[in-house]
């Protein structure tokens, strides 16, 4: 079962999918935040055959929305409900920290590895293994 991670931010979204086991995330892509992201996504989706979508859920350690909070769910309802397939909310705080540990010099903000790294933290923290 494939899976596509989400990083939604004001300016840009990242997106991760996973192998076919759902078990390893990739970063795949960042879509500018405007006007047709929703249709970029929606066609990687597709084409990846994703089932679910784990999108980080943009609230702080304390659950307290922030300015973009709305927007995020709204983005990831409407993708979810355009391809037809569950959304889920990830554990969000610090990705795109943890994200830049491993990124090479000048590459130390990178929307897509964030989102890879909100889909694998889903996948460990349910449990999905390669058997």
């Amino acid at each position: 079962m494939k899976f596509l991670g989400i990083d939604y931010g004001a300016r840009r979204i990242g997106v991760a999918v996973s192998n076919a086991e759902g078990t390893i995330a990739f970063p795949r892509l960042t879509v500018e935040n405007q006007r047709g992201a929703l249709d970029t996504i929606k066609k990687l989706a597709v084409e990846e055959k994703v089932e679910t979508v784990v999108m980080g859920d943009t609230r702080s350690y304390g659950g307290t929305e922030n300015p973009i909070t709305k927007q995020a769910e709204a983005f990831g309802v409407a993708l979810s409900d355009a391809l037809g397939v569950p959304l889920v909310k990830a554990f969000e705080v610090a990705t795109s920290v943890e994200a830049a540990r491993f990124a090479p010099k000048g590459k130390e903000h990178d929307d897509a590895a964030a989102a890879a790294v909100i889909l694998q933290r889903y996948f460990d923290m349910k449990g999905h293994s390669v058997e």
